[in-house]
């Protein structure tokens, strides 16, 4: 929005530039408000992931120019790398404490934010390092888990990675053990049949 309260803006005074293009007067759309105009413009082309900085000018009916207006921001189009090292897809284990153990990256809106749920449950704050490496420690339940991780970037991307596994405390338990032939004849074969649940 440029105004001025004197001779008014002209309108044929707005640019703009992007990055260190050429400058900008056409495709600008200029609607009139009090003392000046709002403007608004869509670039043909889409910027590229990462920084870009627009600068805006415009002058009055005068020729006095105004001080030029700068904004600087991120275009980030890719969600953040994620991946999980423990617990591994499918495991089966017997110990329900376990790390949760991975790494994140985000090339253009770093830092990454990490969250996770255990069996539906948040599993607390998780602290990403300056290399993207994060652990925490989880604590599962007898039988199927799913481990639900999100890492999220600051333009809202986001990355999911699940993993399912398996804890299994229980000790084996012989149920019946027989010998073929019984009684044994030691100069024969004999056959031990164990049935274990």
């Amino acid at each position: 929005k440029v105004t001025d309260a004197d001779s008014g803006v002209n309108p044929d005074s707005i640019s703009i530039i992007i990055d260190s293009g050429s400058k900008i007067t056409s495709g600008i759309t200029k609607n009139k408000v009090s003392g000046g105009y709002e403007c608004s413009y869509t670039p043909g082309t889409a910027l590229n992931d990462g920084s870009h900085t627009i600068n805006f000018d415009a002058s009055d009916n005068d020729g006095n120019a105004a001080v030029q207006k700068s904004v600087s921001f991120k275009v980030d189009t890719v969600p953040p790398t994620l991946t999980i090292t423990a617990p591994t897809n499918n495991l089966i284990t017997n110990k329900k404490a376990l790390t949760l153990t991975g790494k994140t990256n985000d090339a253009t809106s770093s830092p990454v934010i990490v969250t996770a749920t255990l069996n539906g449950k948040s599993i607390g704050a998780i602290t990403v390092g300056t290399d993207g490496a994060f652990t925490k420690a989880i604590t599962a339940t007898e039988g199927s888990n799913t481990l639900v991780v999100t890492a999220k970037d600051s333009a809202g991307k986001a990355t999911t990675v699940t993993v399912t596994f398996k804890v299994d405390t229980s000790v084996p338990v012989v149920k019946s053990a027989t010998i073929t032939p019984n009684p044994v004849n030691a100069s024969a074969s004999v056959q031990i049949v164990l049935e274990i649940e």
